[in-house]
């Protein structure tokens, strides 16, 4: 008895001493599979954003919490799941893997390779949802962000750190200029990240190949989320692409992000949200389809030095139904953004390349956002242009016209050609500079509008020939004086002997 009763201390005694940890899972049973989104019950102590994983293999992304159940995303082929599995929760959030490896890369929304690349070795997780940089760590926007095309630097400044909407019709030209801006950053140190949300794949090896051709991936990323793939990576696609993003302009650096179309990307989360039966609104979106853009957008901004000193400039892409820039998603965007760049299907069927439309095109930037050598040579061509629209209207109904009309007219048709530009031709800032200077002192006011074109890459040959002095001397000095000026003047006649 003495024996037995030792042996019950003992064990008492193991037992007080023995650490035992529980091991506390989150379970919940799948209750209803949808179109690429979940229900499960039982998920009690989940949270908006959190990962789970399915029994059979499959993870998904927690985007809705309702009273008795939630809304998952399934991250991958939601056809393998069946009603009644287990799904855990792993208690984390959505994040990605980043590191200087993904730069010239072509990624999924998770960073997975779509090239034939090897997979991508992380540094660090970004979170794909994660909240804006607060004001006290952001600084005014003042350092331009040149995009090489004459129209937009001159007129619609953009800056680094800004949100730029480029709006129009389809075919109008929006991704050009996008394509334009990042082929531009080949000496500007900016890293780029193209995200395209809903395109054919065929229209995302165009942008693969353009950038190879151009050596412009090296600076770049490229996230995918084509048309053929779910709904649900579509709608994580921007998100990825802004954390990737985040995971730069956190080490001091400046990157350009480019988001192609956010209209397609409304689309995805209208389409989830109509399958987790959510209440439908205006034009069948959910009430929080705002909310969608404005947190998406809000993370870009331009951080002061006690923040890292890095920026994030977006530029983001809308596209309209004949011209309607008053339909929902283009003005949420619109509210959300500090200017946009209109593109018109007139303009762009009547050959004016790019086809921006000048009066309905703003930069809330502005001039804070250019050299001094760049104002001075644009000033004038907003009004020029803004008053030749407004004169050619009225003008074809006048049989006579008094000088002063005129002479706005053949300055605006002037300056309207000089505007024109190829694509996937950028400008250096000087070259642009020397342009806009020839047509802002009136050198092409003499000129038949045949000429306008000849004019300007004679000039443009002349001063990669002759001005690479002037050329440095206008980047560094940032202002045109009077020897600058001189030098220029001696160049421009030059050029009109010539012709």
């Amino acid at each position: 008895m003495k024996l037995i009763d030792q042996y019950l201390q003992e064990v008492e005694k193991n037992l007080k001493s023995a650490k035992v940890k529980a091991n506390v899972k989150e379970v919940g049973i799948v209750e209803e599979l949808r179109d690429g989104v979940a229900l499960a019950l039982g998920l009690d102590n989940v949270t908006f954003g959190e990962v789970v994983e399915f029994e059979s293999g499959s993870k998904g992304y927690v985007i809705d919490l309702m009273e008795d159940k939630v809304g998952i995303i399934v991250l991958g082929d939601y056809l393998k799941i069946k009603s009644g599995e287990q799904v855990k929760a792993l208690g984390y959030t959505l994040s990605v893997p980043v590191s200087d490896e993904i730069l010239g890369r072509v990624v999924d929304p998770l960073c997975n390779p779509l090239d034939e690349g090897s997979a991508i070795r992380a540094d660090k997780t970004y979170p794909v949802e994660k909240i804006a940089p607060s004001v006290v760590l952001r600084k005014s926007v003042s350092v331009p962000l040149q995009t090489g095309i004459k129209a937009i630097d001159a007129l619609i400044p953009i800056g680094r750190g800004q949100r730029e909407l480029i709006i129009g019709d389809r075919g109008t030209g929006k991704t050009t200029i996008a394509l334009d801006s990042i082929l531009n950053q080949k000496h500007e140190n900016l890293i780029c990240i193209y995200c395209g949300v809903g395109q054919k794949n065929s229209k995302m090896a165009l942008v693969v190949n353009l950038l190879k051709k151009h050596k412009a991936l090296d600076y770049s990323v490229i996230v995918s989320a084509s048309a053929s793939d779910p709904v649900s990576t579509q709608y994580l696609a921007p998100y990825a692409a802004t954390a990737i993003g985040e995971y730069f302009m956190d080490k001091g650096k400046d990157v350009l992000i480019v988001y192609d179309d956010l209209s397609k990307h409304a689309w995805a989360y209208r389409q989830i949200s109509l399958i987790l039966r959510r209440p439908a609104g205006r034009e069948a979106y959910p009430g929080d389809i705002f909310y969608l853009h404005s947190r998406l957008l809000e993370r870009s901004c331009r951080l002061n030095e006690k923040a890292g000193g890095g920026s994030m400039t977006a530029l983001p892409i809308i596209e309209t139904l004949e011209g309607d820039v008053s339909a929902y998603i283009p003005t949420n965007v619109i509210s959300i953004t500090d200017g946009q760049i209109f593109l018109e299907t007139d303009l762009f069927n009547a050959g004016v390349r790019p086809a921006i439309n000048v009066g309905l095109s703003v930069s809330r930037v502005g001039g804070n956002a250019q050299t001094k050598g760049m104002k001075q040579v644009a000033g004038r061509l907003k009004l020029d242009l803004a008053q030749y629209r407004e004169m050619a209207a009225f003008s074809q109904f006048e049989s006579e016209l008094d000088e002063e009309t005129k002479k706005l007219l053949n300055r605006g048709s002037k300056v309207t050609q000089i505007l024109k530009q190829d694509k996937n031709k950028p400008y250096t800032l000087a070259e642009e500079i020397v342009i806009l200077w020839a047509a802002h002192k009136g050198y092409l006011d003499t000129m038949a509008v045949a000429d306008v074109e000849s004019f300007e890459k004679t000039l443009i040959e002349l001063f990669r020939q002759r001005g690479a002095d002037l050329a440095k001397h206008i980047v560094k000095e940032k202002v045109l004086n009077e020897e600058t000026e001189g030098r220029l003047k001696k160049l421009v006649e030059d050029v009109i002997s010539k012709n």
